[in-house]
């Protein structure tokens, strides 16, 4: 497209963004049948994955499941040797919500091919290019995240 408008381009990029959301959302779901999971349980632990450790609280809130649904989700990541529930130090009645010492080797080991694909991908980009595409990656989580606590205060 040599000759494209920026009207065009935009259109493009707009189009190129939300093809790129809906195919990872379908990566991630087939990714979490394959697993034995579902999408929450995955994202639960990439949350886990970030934090270190969570309250059963912020994962609730995180996931937005009820306190009962955490309860189940917890109970078939624990029974899947993902997560393990320890003792709060700060609220003896608590509980707090860490990986497991394998799960992040078992979870990487899931998504190395996919990995090993996005790092051929992005090492065809010159310098350049990725401060650009870095730079718009973290322009739409700032968006996303603006849009989403919108919702959340209506």
């Amino acid at each position: 497209m040599p000759n494209s408008t920026k009207a065009e381009l935009k259109k493009r990029a707009l189009i190129a963004v939300a093809e790129y959301g809906a195919h990872l959302t379908m990566f991630r779901n087939a990714m979490s049948e394959w697993a034995g999971l579902n999408i929450t349980d995955m994202e639960c632990l990439r949350l886990l994955f970030q934090k270190g450790i969570a309250t059963p609280s912020e994962l609730a809130r995180f996931t937005g499941l009820t306190s009962g649904a955490t309860t189940a989700m917890l109970d078939r990541l624990e029974k899947a040797g993902l997560i393990e529930r320890r003792p709060n130090p700060d609220d003896r009645r608590g509980t707090l919500i860490a990986p497991t010492k394998s799960s992040n080797e078992k979870v990487a080991a899931w998504f190395q091919a996919a990995r090993k694909a996005q790092d051929e991908l992005i090492s065809s980009y010159s310098e350049g290019e990725l401060e650009i595409i870095s730079d718009v990656f973290e322009r739409f989580v700032k968006l996303w995240d603006g849009e989403r606590e919108k919702l959340q205060r209506e």
